[in-house]
Formats: structure tokens, C-alpha cells, sequence
């Protein structure tokens, strides 16, 4: 559960980088999650606010980017400003450092090589085409509940090789991680996921398939295999990781191409641009924030981040920084064709090994829609919701257009 008392702001804290900012219900977040972020910049590189038990926040996007790839200051420990979060998950890779992270992660990202990655490829189709044809002819959607949370949940329980059905089962427990409403607490919904995941895993070590969990425990983990502890808390990351960041991104390309039909049209005409689209895109609609934890002092800015103390960063505050990029807020597809780094999947040793394959979804979807979709609107009868959280979203997105 998300705490909301305002606990006294640290000594080592000067008075002038005291903010009052929660990232799950930033004032205006509801309509505009980036509008809400974007209302931190202009000010100090670095501020503290009071929400959330306090942290600091880089309000830079140099500072973003350079602390998201510090791994040597900073660990992943935390996970999460939600109290006992990154305690109850206890994360692999995501909350490892060191050669710990090095190794498990080596295991991981074999088990997503890319030839596995694009082998999926005509099933995103498949499903794309499968979900648009039932609500083309209905002349409006809530894409969100009708397309983004069924497409990449499909395309992920299909990866791991449990049944899609189980998608509605799932999807809930996604969302109370990135954006807990406190009718779980953390153990009960790191519980519930195992609890799901159990007879899988020993099946996956017992008798191993072709599915992402078999492959990754099939390989070795430095010179020795899984033990039964580390399978659970790497299945355990990558189901939660599966699980919300895609149905983010897929919602917001969808919301940006009805507000800017021109562009829904170039990408009909010109399918050839989904990837250099996907990579604008998804620099331009950033949702994701990570925590972390000083296992140091560090000077920045200025003043000191002490040891132990949360530092959340958002890429929203990087990719949207016009000292990071020319002109940030504006869609240029020709921008795509050489992408400057971005932190939308994140930097450094912790950047989102699901990378490839969100990549190729976004792509996918894309092609799909604008090719086989007349150009959506928003639907005036309806309004766009969103929210905050370690992963933002549009919570409704009602569009309509003429059959």
C-alpha cells in the first residue's frame, strides 16, 4: 500500500529542495501523466519530496540518465518506494548487483535471443489481426480493455507456455505492483504470484520445454544450475515484468495516432517507418520509473544523497528534456532513424532485458493497426483517464472512427 503521511524531512536536506510530489497521484496525473512530471522541471537538478516516506528525485535529464547507469552507487535493492515492496519480491536479475546480476542476467538474455524474440513475431500478427477484426466493424473501443491489455499479455503467457486464458487471472497483480491501491499487501500479492507460477517452475526444472522459463533454467547460472530459490524469484521478476509495461506502451502509440491522425496515415502509406516510429514513440510517451537505494554518500548538484536514502528515476524527466532533446515533446519519425539513447527501456546493466521483445510488439502493432484500422478518435462522448506509478498508463482510452 502506498503511504501518504508526510514524514520530517531529513536533516541532510536543504529546505529549498523540499517538494511535495507523489508519483502515483501528482496533481493533474489523471489527465496528463507527462504534463504532471514535466511541472518538476526548470528548477533544482535534484529535489526531495516529502511524499511516499521521502525521496529524492532527479528532475534533470542528464542527472536521470546518469544515475539510472550507475550501478556502482547505487543499488536496486529497494525496487520501489512502496514500503516492503522490494522485500517481499526480492527480484532476479532486477534487485541483484554485481556479479550475482552479471550472472543471472547472462542466463536470461540467452533464453531471450533475439531468434526467440522474432520467432513470436507472426503470432503478435496473428493475434493483432485476430483483435482487430472484432471491433473494426463496431465503430469504437476502450482500446485499453479491449486491445492493449490483451495483446501483449497474450504474447507473453504464450512465451512463458502458460494458458492466455489466465490473462484476466494475472493482469490484476500487474497492476497492483506498478500501481498498488492497498486492498493487497505486498506479501499477499508476491504470494498470489507464486502461488501461480509454483507447479509451473517445477515442471520447467524437471522436465524443460521450449517455453522462455525452460530455456532460461536450462542454462547455467555462472558454472552451476538454478537452485530452486533463484527460479522462483527470476520467474517471479519476469511475470511482473510481463505483465504492464507493453500494455503501456501499446496504449499510448494508440493515443497518440488518434490525436494525430496525419500520422496513422503516413505509417498506412508508408509501413516501412514502424520501427524508426516505435523507437520516437516510445521515446516520446515514457511511463516507467525505477528506484534506488545509495549504498554510499553521494555529491550531486550540490547537496549530498546519503547512504540509504531512495533515489526514484523517471525516464519521463530524461526523454523529455529539451537539453537531452531537440524540440522533445514533437513526434518526428525521422528522429527514429538515429535514435539519441533514450531511457524509456532504461540504461546501464539494469536496462530491461524484455527490451527486444517490447520493440517488436510496438513495431508489430503498428503496422497492424494503421494498416488495417481507418484513423481512430478520440471519442468525444468519452474521456482519456490516466495514471501514475512505477509503470504509467491511460486507465481509459474510448475511440471511435468511421466504418
Amino acid at each position: 500500500m502506498v503511504e501518504t503521511a508526510t514524514p520530517p524531512v531529513p536533516a541532510h536536506v536543504p529546505a529549498d529542495r523540499v517538494v511535495d510530489f507523489d508519483l502515483f497521484f501528482a496533481p493533474g496525473m489523471d489527465e496528463d501523466y507527462f504534463a504532471a512530471w514535466k511541472r518538476l522541471q526548470g528548477g533544482p537538478a535534484l529535489v526531495w519530496t516529502t511524499a511516499n516516506h521521502g525521496h529524492w528525485i532527479p528532475t534533470s535529464g542528464a542527472l536521470v540518465r546518469e544515475l539510472w547507469a550507475d550501478n556502482v552507487r547505487l543499488s536496486n535493492k529497494v525496487l520501489a518506494v512502496t514500503p516492503g515492496l522490494g522485500e517481499a519480491m526480492d527480484f532476479i536479475p532486477l534487485q541483484q548487483d554485481g556479479k550475482d546480476h552479471h550472472d543471472t542476467r547472462a542466463a536470461i538474455m540467452r533464453g531471450l535471443a533475439s531468434r526467440y524474440v522474432m520467432a513470436l513475431e507472426p503470432k503478435v500478427v496473428e493475434v493483432a489481426r485476430e483483435l482487430i477484426a472484432g471491433i473494426a466493424p463496431k465503430g469504437r473501443c476502450e482500446f485499453m480493455g479491449e486491445f492493449a491489455e490483451v495483446l501483449p499479455l497474450h504474447i507473453f503467457l504464450t512465451l512463458i507456455g502458460v494458458p492466455v486464458e489466465d490473462r484476466a487471472r494475472l493482469r490484476p497483480l500487474g497492476a497492483q505492483l506498478t500501481r498498488p491501491d492497498g486492498s493487497m499487501t505486498v506479501e499477499q500479492l508476491r504470494d498470489a504470484a507464486d502461488d501461480y507460477l509454483a507447479p509451473y517452475i517445477a515442471e520447467r526444472m524437471a522436465n524443460p520445454g521450449d517455453d522462455l522459463f525452460s530455456r532460461i533454467l536450462s542454462e547455467k547460472v555462472g558454472d552451476r544450475p538454478w537452485t530452486v530459490d533463484e527460479a522462483k524469484r527470476m520467474c517471479r521478476n519476469l511475470l511482473f515484468g510481463g505483465l504492464d509495461t507493453v500494455v503501456a506502451m501499446v496504449g499510448m502509440c494508440a493515443l497518440h495516432l488518434a490525436r494525430h491522425p496525419q500520422d496513422h496515415q503516413l505509417l498506412r502509406e508508408r509501413p516501412e517507418l514502424a520501427p524508426q516510429a516505435a523507437d520516437e514513440l516510445m521515446r516520446r510517451y515514457p511511463t516507467v520509473g525505477v528506484s534506488r537505494n545509495a549504498v554510499c554518500d553521494i555529491e550531486v548538484d550540490g547537496v549530498t544523497i546519503r547512504e540509504g536514502d531512495i533515489v526514484y528515476l523517471p525516464s519521463v524527466l530524461h526523454n523529455l528534456d529539451p537539453l537531452c532533446f531537440d524540440d522533445p515533446e514533437k513526434v518526428d519519425f525521422a528522429r527514429g532513424l538515429n535514435p539519441v539513447r533514450n531511457t524509456t527501456l532504461g540504461a546501464g546493466a539494469h536496462r530491461c532485458v524484455g527490451a527486444g521483445l517490447a520493440r517488436m510488439e510496438v513495431i508489430a502493432f503498428l503496422r497492424e493497426w494503421t494498416n488495417a484500422m481507418p484513423p481512430a478518435r478520440i471519442d468525444p462522448a468519452g474521456k482519456v483517464t490516466m495514471r501514475g506509478g512505477n509503470v504509467g498508463a491511460c486507465t481509459n482510452l474510448p475511440l471511435v472512427w468511421d466504418c
